[in-house]
């Protein structure tokens, strides 16, 4: 089987050792293999701090470090991609439509709750998409356990996770989502 990795940067910013500390241990890893590749996904879902100037600016800096990749992709380019997982995630019940705005949330929120938390308000209001965010319904009860390499067995209590919302209001994709449909689409 192939190995394939991805170099995954966001152009809101200029390209920095981070970066370059990133691209080039995923690179090692895809060359240690003779049929391995090195995907550049440009990760510009978020169109306000979006800069045309610092996707040229990452190009030119992973070709600075000696560096290629073998594929490149740009999220905003599969927005249909997004939608139809979207979709899928409605239909099957693991995703709902919710109109609640930052300051909606804050005047729910209650003492002793956690700035900023989703009390799950339209969890079961059966909103539709026009001018509503999408939102993952965390199953509940439950919990997550994620091998990790480096800490071991960790598990997550679903009941401390909120319901994220995944899709904007206007229908595009957050990073959330897109990074999950792009890994598993492009292997």
């Amino acid at each position: 089987m192939a190995v394939r990795t991805r170099f995954s940067p966001s152009p809101t910013g200029y390209f920095h050792v981070g970066g370059g500390r990133s691209v080039l241990y995923n690179w090692f890893l895809a060359r240690q293999s003779a049929d391995g590749v090195l995907i550049l996904r440009i990760e510009d879902t978020d169109r306000e701090r979006h800069g045309e100037e610092h996707v040229d600016g990452i190009r030119r800096a992973i070709r600075w470090l000696g560096l290629d990749w073998d594929e490149e992709y740009r999220q905003s380019e599969r927005a249909s991609l997004y939608a139809d997982a979207a979709a899928r995630l409605v239909a099957q019940g693991d995703a709902y439509y919710c109109s609640c705005t930052r300051d909606d949330i804050d005047a729910r929120r209650v003492e002793g709750q956690p700035q900023g938390g989703y009390d799950r308000f339209c969890r079961d209001r059966g909103l539709g998409p026009d001018g509503n965010a999408l939102r993952f319904k965390v199953p509940l009860p439950g919990t997550t356990v994620v091998n990790d390499v480096v800490r071991g067995e960790v598990t997550f209590d679903h009941g401390s996770l909120q319901d994220f919302v995944i899709q904007r209001a206007d229908g595009s994709a957050l990073f959330i989502l897109a990074n999950v449909v792009d890994d598993i689409d492009m292997r």
